[in-house]
């Protein structure tokens, strides 16, 4: 057993999810490599000051720099704003340091393929956070397809929707400004990540985007509220995604419902710990949807709890995520989903935004 400091960029939301979970993984999991809090940088020192504080941090930096180039920073994971990922990511790895990058990979396209590019060259471990798939739920559901439990898949329907901004007299913010910042950068990622990770790669798409309340209290809504998107997979499955910030009554709504020949699944995060199977046999007046409650059974959910039914929660799904990166820096092979997964995200991104300003299917450039 060994220890490795990490540094943190950005204290906010993720950040502190962050770090908690690099807190608690060690006991959770009880990795060999365990995680040292050495340091994390803010947009001031004196923020830096109160997240180092309040989090447990051995010491606070001015900004991002400082903390790259700090020896007793081992691992580096960014969880600041987008438009700073590319030049600290490539910092860290020029280095040789391991980079865990939030999603999304860059705030466009050509810095997400810069960060892939170097991570490949320089060999270094590195991960993108989609932490919702890592659910026992909906690890459970891709072994069910890969075992082909309900037969040949027809059709695809996933959703992120949430209502964080379906008031139009909900004030402007830094959200409503910047195509990075919209429903496309932020919540879209979500389900277009789990349609190819429970589907595999999309081959086109045909979409529309629409931005629902274009004037805030306070400034004109430069990016869109919700995108609805039809997609041909590679395997030639059909399937729609939808995603959206002005879904009224929706806070967690990242859902998806696979059909197949002989059975399906239903999954919705607002009941994380519920996945919905149906199988095609028996009498037919006895088929229907079964609830099945994750326990021990399934997939990283023994390691948070011994019963049944307790269930697991969002930081759950981060510590999962620690884990993970843990074990690519001790293996030194790659772990799902790497820099390139989090391209292949934004390649459909980018398909989709030009398909809505042309109004036509558009092929998927695949990284």
């Amino acid at each position: 057993m060994s220890d490795i400091g990490i540094g943190i960029v950005g204290g906010g939301y993720m950040g502190k999810a962050h770090a908690v979970a690099m807190s608690a993984v060690g006991a959770v999991f009880e990795t060999r490599l365990r995680p040292r809090l050495e340091m994390v940088a803010a947009s001031s020192r004196e923020s830096a000051g109160r997240y180092r504080d309040a989090f447990g941090f051995a010491r606070a930096a001015a900004d991002w720099a400082e903390l790259v180039n700090d020896p007793r920073v081992e691992a580096v994971i960014i969880a600041s704003p987008q438009d700073t990922h590319r030049a600290v990511a490539e910092a860290a790895l020029s280095q040789g340091k391991p980079v865990f990058c939030e999603k999304p990979l860059a705030d466009n396209i050509e810095d997400a393929r810069a960060m892939v590019a170097m991570a490949e060259t320089a060999g270094v471990p590195n991960m993108v956070g989609f932490n919702y798939i890592r659910t026992p739920a909906s690890q459970f559901a891709r072994r069910l397809l890969a075992e082909g439990a309900i037969g040949d898949v027809t059709w695809f329907r996933g959703e992120h929707t949430e209502d964080f901004l379906a008031d139009p007299e909900t004030p402007f913010s830094w959200r409503c400004e910047g195509v990075a910042n919209g429903n496309m950068g932020d919540l879209a990622p979500h389900p277009i990540n789990a349609a190819l990770a429970l589907m595999g790669p999309i081959a086109r798409v045909l979409a529309d985007v629409e931005c629902v309340h274009d004037s805030r209290p306070g400034g004109r809504v430069t990016n869109d509220d919700h995108a609805q998107i039809m997609v041909r997979f590679a395997s030639g499955v059909m399937g729609h995604i939808y995603s959206s910030r002005v879904a009224t009554g929706r806070k967690m709504g990242y859902a998806y419902e696979i059909h197949g020949t002989k059975g399906a699944i239903r999954f919705d995060q607002e009941d994380q710990n519920t996945l919905w199977l149906y199988r095609a046999e028996g009498p037919e007046a006895e088929r229907g949807f079964r609830k099945i409650l994750t326990g021990p059974a399934h997939p990283d959910y023994a390691a948070f709890c011994q019963g049944p039914g307790h269930g697991t929660g969002y930081q759950d799904q981060i510590i999962i995520e620690a884990r993970d990166f843990l074990r690519a820096i001790e293996t030194g092979e790659p772990v799902w989903p790497t820099f390139r997964d989090g391209l292949a995200v934004a390649e459909v991104v980018e398909a989709v935004l030009a398909s809505a300003r042309a109004g036509t299917w558009t092929q998927v450039d695949q990284p």
